[in-house]
């Protein structure tokens, strides 16, 4: 690289967030390529614009595997203290295990010799540079903890919390509301001065109650929200004066997960989790027109009764293919105004296998079939 080279990348890891975020990553990651795409100026810039730009409360709703703990976690914070060695920072993450990596990373990319060299006047002190936190010469730091962990006497200019809930944990009414609580009783108290201070919240949806779900009835937020694949034409900020028009039904990064390994991702994960993980639209698991306890269990086989009568409905598909919708067949026993399922058949078939097998579960359970 000659001298002039040289100079102007330089210039450019110093104001511009997009090119730190990819030479952090060239750092801690030596032998991943990066691949490069508009999402991730889309989140390099609105958080820049946190430091500069006026955004206090910023979500940023991502799928799983999109480089946002990168950009948010390990580049974000050593960013912020290269401009302002003094600043405060808590990085907050489910697990404390979690949040110690992040806080490796970050503390590999300020130690690292193109940082140093390029803002000399940050340096991390001698005298406090655990796992956990380091502490700049000017009294700045990058404070790390999990939801739930030790925050007395801490006062953070920037607050990130980076995949506040796991997967797994998502649905217990434990865990998710604790979370929720954590961040109203001691997270957001942290803060040394509430309307100019900024949190930054970034993960994956997991539930409608969730801490992004909660945060948005409280207060304004910024939202970049990218689903795995657009719903609706999005014109989405990536710089200054520029936009990135997304089409309905666009994939948002296909070099790395294209449209076909979308819908695997779909089948094995299932529609619930994959509507909140990757199209960022968690279910509601109770519904406002049919709830959960209309739909009581029984444990023993029924036995039939005068004036009972067998509906089967199918659900068709007709091909038999990887990528296929399933032909579905349910079998109802109607008593009453009640009706209990019997049998669900869920079979990928061909027309003439299909049509076999309609007049063989007819020949099984049915008195009348109707197709749907």
């Amino acid at each position: 690289m000659s001298t002039f080279d040289r100079q102007r990348m330089d210039l450019l890891l110093k104001n511009d967030l997009l090119a730190f975020i990819r030479r952090g990553l060239e750092t801690i990651a030596p032998g991943e390529a990066y691949q490069h795409n508009w999402h991730i100026e889309a989140m390099a810039w609105h958080l820049q614009l946190c430091i500069n730009g006026g955004v206090t409360r910023l979500i940023m709703t991502v799928p799983p595997r999109s480089l946002k703990s990168i950009c948010t976690s390990v580049a974000f914070p050593a960013w912020i203290l290269a401009h302002d060695p003094s600043a405060r920072i808590i990085c907050v993450s489910y697990s404390a295990d979690l949040a110690a990596r992040h806080a490796r990373d970050c503390r590999r990319v300020m130690e690292s010799e193109w940082y140093r060299r390029l803002f000399p006047g940050t340096r991390i002190s001698r005298e406090k540079n655990s796992e956990m936190e380091f502490v700049t010469t000017a009294q700045g730091y990058r404070y790390s903890t999990s939801i739930g962990g030790t925050l007395t006497g801490r006062g953070a200019n920037y607050i990130i919390i980076d995949d506040s809930l796991k997967a797994d944990e998502a649905m217990s009414d434990v865990y998710r509301p604790g979370v929720n609580e954590s961040y109203s009783r001691t997270i957001y108290s942290r803060l040394d001065d509430k309307r100019n201070d900024r949190i930054i919240i970034v993960q994956q949806r997991l539930h409608v109650d969730d801490l992004i779900g909660y945060v948005l009835q409280k207060e304004k937020w910024t939202h970049l929200n990218l689903p795995a694949i657009a719903d609706t034409e999005q014109e989405i900020p990536v710089g200054k004066d520029r936009v990135y028009r997304r089409e309905a039904g666009e994939v948002l990064h296909p070099a790395r997960e294209s449209r076909e390994t979308l819908d695997a991702t779909k089948i094995i994960l299932g529609s619930y989790d994959y509507s909140a993980q990757y199209q960022q639209c968690p279910v509601p698991t109770e519904g406002a027109i049919l709830q959960r306890k209309w739909f009581p269990i029984y444990d023993e086989p029924l036995e039939r009764r005068r004036g009972d009568t067998i509906t089967q409905s199918w659900d068709t598909a007709l091909t038999d293919g990887k990528s296929s919708d399933f032909s579905v067949c349910m079998t109802f026993l109607a008593r009453g105004n009640n009706h209990f399922i019997l049998d669900v058949e869920r079979k990928k078939l061909l027309y003439p296998d299909l049509r076999r097998r309609i007049y063989e579960c007819w020949r099984e359970w049915g008195r009348r079939t109707s197709i749907n």
